[in-house]
């Protein structure tokens, strides 16, 4: 498990990276003012210039992805229950998650800019688990029909 998770957390550092960059080049389309927004204007303020702003959120986001995908282990504990398996997950990337977040300056650093921070993150948990779990079941339903039959 322990050579399961170093696996993982390697497979995920650089794909929490490329997420990340992939989310800047979005939003500096959607802006559409010509110019790449590689950090949030508040990070940049904070580390002094932009290009130790843009080292902290890479680092940031190697260690989200890490975590991320590190967290996903928690889905092969065959023994444990679906739903302390889901709180698990839950607790690991809610862990992972909000101090990330709050150091790369992606949500507001005041009780409103947090809480809808952790409304969002619920919300989209909540909807990518119930469709894993839709889908899970679906396929499970059409396995047991072609065993019936």
């Amino acid at each position: 498990m322990k050579k399961e998770l170093i696996k993982r957390c390697l497979l995920g550092a650089p794909l929490g990276l490329a997420i990340s960059t992939v989310i800047t080049i979005l939003i500096s389309i959607i802006i559409a003012d010509g110019r790449y927004h590689a950090v949030v204007p508040e990070l940049t303020s904070e580390m002094g210039s932009e290009i130790n702003a843009v080292v902290l959120q890479a680092v940031l986001s190697l260690i989200y992805g890490a975590a991320w995908a590190g967290a996903s282990v928690v889905w092969d504990a065959e023994h444990w229950s679906l739903l302390k398996m889901t709180l698990v997950h839950l607790i690991v990337t809610s862990v992972a998650t909000f101090p990330i977040a709050y150091f790369a300056r992606w949500m507001p650093h005041d009780a409103k800019g947090i809480l809808i921070y952790i409304g969002i993150f619920v919300v989209i948990y909540a909807s990518i688990w119930a469709s894993q779990y839709s889908a899970m079941k679906k396929k499970i339903r059409e396995m047991n029909e072609k065993i019936a039959q």
